[in-house]
């Protein structure tokens, strides 16, 4: 049954969109006074635009290195290495990142399969800066379509569905055309205070660490994470608001949205009414860590049980550090689905990459997570929990740049623990092993 959208949820949604673009166009038209120049003013607007490049140079949400930006609102390391093509005007930048991978995966088993697919991403942000405040405008592609609704094999994976009708199980269900369309407005208070507003038609709500394809602990396996439902999936939201705050290195920040995840037809924007919250507190305590803490209310995330809401909570740890010239990039992340029909479930995640030089990297990943919808156990009292465990390790290397390109071959492969129950539909030893050859912007 079709139910009404809630007058209320109706005027939150065109509100916040309406805000998300108006607020940044009113606030750079009133930037100017049209007083005549004076000496006194020279001096004036001089300063200004020492200020003007100051404020260009900083992050989209306040006055720290814009390498602490990552996917949506969230922050990365400091130190994290900017991967993108830059350009420079008097007030403004443009920044363009991008990816393409290649791959043959042959996952095990009888619910296993071979099969070829890619995973891409380009992404283009501008921003547009004065003395006091910036505007930013971001657009992320993705050709993941064209792999088909149902995406690739990827044992122990599940959510999302490819027909509208059955849930994808086993596979990784494709990005969407579009992920993401969005506007931002920052006001700078003072060097170490600002607030601001983010979203859009197609943004990220406050909620989780970096999405995985924006993480350097995890840009360089060809596979989605298998926790993907618990950590980061609201990554594509279809109409989102977040307002915050940036205070030193502390960020405080809230967001309204639509909680229903994307269906199948992967080249539209869906929108629905704001009828999901979150809230996510982020701290920098060094150039090297990042870490935060959110929760959110899902009201209605999946297509298949729209009457289900799931509340998530997650935690994370980023941190990137150099031994004996080996600088290695992690992130440690706790995710919890407490839905209000069925049983909560808790997912754990470990990813990491060592980059031996510009020529060779080694990445890996650990996963547990509990996985109830995948497969039926007997309903005993001694029943074992349906618990996935799975270690990931890959090797990359890097060919010489070209022309702003950056080419590589890599071998990814997995195995996975599960419960004795399963091994009828799984096989014994489940596991995967990937071949992939992928291009990237580099500056």
């Amino acid at each position: 049954m079709r139910h009404s959208q809630p007058r209320w949820a109706t005027n939150l949604r065109i509100l916040g969109l309406l805000l998300c673009f108006l607020v940044p166009a009113y606030a750079f038209a009133s930037n100017t006074d049209g007083a005549e120049p004076t000496l006194a003013a020279d001096a004036q607007m001089d300063n200004a635009a020492d200020n003007v490049m100051n404020n260009l140079m900083q992050g989209a949400f306040g006055g720290y290195p814009m390498s602490r930006d990552a996917s949506g609102t969230s922050w990365a390391p400091d130190d994290t290495p900017l991967d993108a093509i830059h350009t420079m005007g008097d007030s403004w930048m443009t920044m363009l990142h991008g990816r393409l991978s290649l791959a043959q995966t042959e996952q095990s088993g009888p619910r296993g399969s071979t099969q070829s697919f890619s995973s891409s991403m380009l992404m283009l942000a501008v921003k547009k800066a004065t003395e006091n405040s910036s505007l930013g405008l971001r657009a992320m592609l993705s050709l993941d379509p064209l792999n088909g609704a149902a995406g690739y094999p990827l044992l122990f994976q599940n959510g999302e569905t490819a027909d509208g009708t059955t849930p994808l199980l086993d596979r990784q269900h494709p990005h969407n055309l579009i992920m993401e369309l969005s506007s931002s407005y920052t006001r700078t208070l003072s060097s170490q205070h600002s607030i601001f507003i983010y979203g859009g038609p197609v943004g990220e709500p406050a909620l989780g660490p970096p999405a995985f394809m924006h993480r350097r602990s995890s840009d360089d396996n060809p596979e989605a994470p298998i926790s993907h439902h618990w950590i980061d999936a609201t990554h594509i939201a279809f109409g989102v608001v977040t307002i915050g705050t940036v205070w030193n290195d502390w960020k405080l920040e809230s967001s309204v949205f639509n909680g229903r995840e994307p269906n199948q037809h992967r080249y539209t924007i869906q929108t629905r009414e704001f009828d999901s919250w979150s809230a996510r507190i982020s701290w920098n305590p060094s150039g090297n860590i990042a870490l935060q803490v959110s929760t959110g209310r899902l009201a209605s995330p999946e297509q298949l049980e729209p009457s289900v809401r799931v509340q998530r909570t997650t935690a994370s740890a980023m941190a990137n550090y150099t031994l004996s010239g080996v600088r290695i990039d992690s992130t440690a992340v706790w995710g919890r689905n407490m839905p209000s029909s069925g049983v909560t479930t808790d997912a754990y995640l470990i990813d990491m990459a060592a980059h031996f030089d510009r020529w060779h990297t080694i990445f890996g990943r650990y996963e547990h997570v509990t996985k109830p919808d995948l497969l039926p156990l007997a309903a005993t009292a001694d029943a074992p929990e349906p618990i996935v465990t799975k270690i990931s390790i890959g090797y990359v290397f890097e060919l010489p740049p070209s022309h702003h390109l950056q080419y590589g071959l890599g071998l990814a492969a997995s195995l996975e623990s599960i419960p004795p129950a399963w091994t009828g539909a799984y096989g014994k030893d489940p596991h995967s092993v990937t071949i992939f050859a992928r291009a990237r912007l580099v500056p």
